[in-house]
């Protein structure tokens, strides 16, 4: 069966107009590279077929000539600023890409430090990767970037920036989350070479929005849905319809920032350059998501899907102080526009009605688990559709009520809450029980196949059952009881 999306056509097609735009400049491309680099699960859940690692297919396709800049930003270190995929600072984050990196063979080529002024998380961070003998550039901030044009490109400003010196012709800049300095990471790199006599441009790679579907898209909403918090929207792009007289969609930053960023590259720029070509922030890009779209109406639904799962998200995370009202609000905006509610998910009804927990297996078959003195919810309902996944009948016992006993007798020891057994602690039962019950080490066998699937829960899921779920691919939503 065809997936909705095709990740290997789109894959040849995103390649090829990455080599078209690095033969437009004789010495090297910066391609800022934007969302994530692996584990791209947003764009996996939106577009079915998608690959959570297509960037990194794309770049291992290019590899004889790429090199990564990876940048972070010392404010954001000095404020603890933590990954929301990974739970990690943005320390930690960042020896996890150079290990990645390391691990997949790319070149790395340095680590920006931008806006630096002293911050002593930034400096027990750079000592660190000096001692790993890994290239480290400092840039302190620019004071009226990117506005003030006569400091900014200037002895001053980009003439201040520590130099990077790298070897490979397509440069990607990635960073540790937005704000990471990728942009001004480019810029200041381009300057620098330009006084040295090279010829460098600048493009960029995003791949939400999309600029070839329509403004209200339900993958463009879902783009919306993703970055709600960040306050980041799409519109039309005005410079694309007075350059070419044609609708591309874009979103507000690289929208509000072009036309300074234009001024910059004119000033930087002293001979043809490509880059002094660009007509929109549109042009800037080499976006060709589209390509691998197949089947709208599937792709459509799943992004739909995609906007109710972030609204729970989103929800949870206002009960925990960390998401504004302004987010629901918005949320509620984008739902609207789409004429779907939270219910639109085909787990949430089920699982309010058992008043527990409903899994939607990848057939569409609907599996739900409820509260009991042995397991919450979100266990009973897990083992309910491996069981059926499996062929087994309900009757028979995956683990032993005795053995989950004697783990609740130990929590109630721990002075823990009078509760059935976590996910976590069902899967540590369940795995020891397959040594000698067969029925179990069957069903253990096709617990990946919940992978992909979608689940809602009443109750708020334990901590550590969280991080579970990641592994497992299992995208849970919660009504936070």
């Amino acid at each position: 069966m065809q997936s909705p999306f095709e990740s290997r056509k789109y894959l040849k097609t995103q390649r090829e107009a990455i080599e078209e735009r690095l033969a437009k400049f004789e010495d090297r491309l910066y391609l800022e590279f934007g969302g994530k680099f692996i584990d791209d699960f947003h764009a996996m859940r939106t577009l079915p077929g998608y690959d959570a690692n297509n960037k990194l297919q794309l770049l291992l396709s290019l590899k004889k000539e790429v090199g990564v800049i990876y940048c972070v930003s010392a404010k954001q270190l000095a404020q603890g600023k933590i990954r929301g995929d990974f739970g990690v600072g943005y320390d930690v984050a960042t020896f996890k890409a150079i290990e990645d990196l390391k691990s997949f063979g790319l070149t790395l080529e340095g680590v920006v430090i931008n806006r630096f002024e002293g911050e002593k998380e930034a400096e027990s961070l750079i000592r660190q990767l000096k001692k790993m003998k890994i290239k480290v550039a400092i840039r302190k901030e620019i004071k009226g970037y990117p506005q003030d044009l006569e400091l900014v490109v200037s002895k001053g400003g980009f003439g201040l920036d520590e130099y990077l010196p790298v070897k490979k012709k397509l440069i990607v800049v990635w960073g540790a989350g937005p704000g990471s300095g990728k942009l001004s990471t480019c810029l200041g790199q381009i300057y620098n070479e330009e006084k040295r006599g090279e010829n460098s441009g600048y493009a960029k790679f995003e791949t939400f929005p999309v600029w070839d579907l329509p403004l209200k898209h339900p993958v463009n909403l879902a783009y919306e849905a993703a970055t709600a918090d960040l306050g980041d929207y799409v519109l039309i792009d005005p410079w694309h319809i007075k350059a070419y007289g044609k609708k591309a969609v874009n979103y507000n930053r690289d929208v509000d920032s072009f036309p300074v960023l234009k001024k910059i590259f004119a000033q930087i720029l002293t001979r043809d350059n490509f880059s002094k070509g660009y007509k929109s922030p549109t042009d800037m890009g080499v976006n060709r998501l589209s390509s691998g779209m197949i089947d709208m109406e599937k792709i459509s639904e799943a992004s739909k899907y995609e906007i109710c799962f972030y609204w729970f998200r989103y929800r949870e995370e206002f009960r925990r102080g960390l998401t504004k009202k302004i987010t629901l609000t918005k949320m509620k905006k984008i739902m609207d526009e789409l004429k779907i509610n939270e219910s639109f998910l085909r787990t949430v009804k089920p699982a309010r009605i058992k008043e527990g927990a409903a899994i939607e297996l990848s057939d569409g078959r609907i599996v739900t688990g409820k509260s009991s003195k042995l397991l919450r919810p979100e266990s009973a309902a897990i083992l309910n559709a491996v069981k059926i996944l499996s062929g087994i009948d309900d009757r028979y016992n995956l683990i032993s009520p005795s053995v989950i006993a004697e783990i609740l007798k130990l929590n109630r020891k721990l002075a823990r809450k009078n509760e059935g057994l976590s996910v976590s602690e069902t899967m540590l039962a369940w795995a020891i029980s397959a040594r000698d019950n067969p029925l179990a080490k069957k069903a253990l066998e096709n617990i990946l196949q919940l992978k992909n699937c979608f689940m809602h829960t009443v109750l708020t899921p334990v901590w550590g059952d969280k991080e579970l779920f990641l592994r497992l691919n299992l995208w849970v939503s919660t009504d936070g009881k």
